[in-house]
């Protein structure tokens, strides 16, 4: 500190104030400004017209993501928004079930249920003689449903014979019978 008590001056280059901005400088800040607040306002009158007209619940003269769509149309666009290809596509093949099986087979064995998850197609058969046909036809079966469905989609045919009645406990059952059980297979 110096003997008045104000701070040292540095010796050296005293450092240059920046340029003033020249008009061109200023008229190009101006216009940035005025477009920004012009799109400021365009988006504000947008929102408001929207609300006005009840969010959008109104289609106009021109062609928009509001307009009606075929039902078909409507429909894919569902199955794909919300990632049902897989079991839509095997839905269509429960449908066509004769055609892929044939008429003797189908009349005998119908599908049930699809695991996506371990892309297993479930059938019943009326009979166990019908379970035991269908699970020698199994690999056919399952090549002829990936050669319709895509490859892979299903891995396994799992094949029920039929179901009995349900098992009764009673005043009328045999001693060491498993009930209805022992007849069905």
């Amino acid at each position: 500190m110096s003997t008045d008590g104000s701070a040292p001056k540095a010796s050296g280059p005293v450092p240059r104030k920046a340029p003033e901005p020249s008009g061109v400088d200023l008229a190009r800040v101006a216009l940035r400004a005025a477009k920004e607040a012009a799109r400021a306002r365009g988006d504000a009158a947008q929102q408001k017209r929207q609300a006005r007209r009840g969010g959008g619940l109104r289609s106009g003269a021109r062609a928009d993501g509001r307009d009606p769509m075929a039902l078909g149309s409507a429909i894919n666009r569902l199955i794909t928004e919300r990632g049902w290809e897989a079991p839509a596509a095997v839905g269509g093949v429960m449908g066509r079930w004769p055609e892929l099986v044939g008429e003797d087979v189908a009349k005998h064995c119908v599908p049930e249920k699809y695991d996506e998850d371990e892309r297993v197609l479930t059938v019943r058969c009326d009979s166990t003689a019908w379970a035991t046909n269908l699970r020698l036809l199994a690999p056919q079966i399952v090549a002829r449903l990936n050669e319709d469905l895509g490859h892979g989609r299903v891995r396994r045919l799992l094949v029920h014979g039929p179901s009995g009645p349900a098992r009764r406990f009673g005043p009328l059952r045999a001693p060491g019978s498993t009930g209805p059980g022992d007849t069905y297979g």
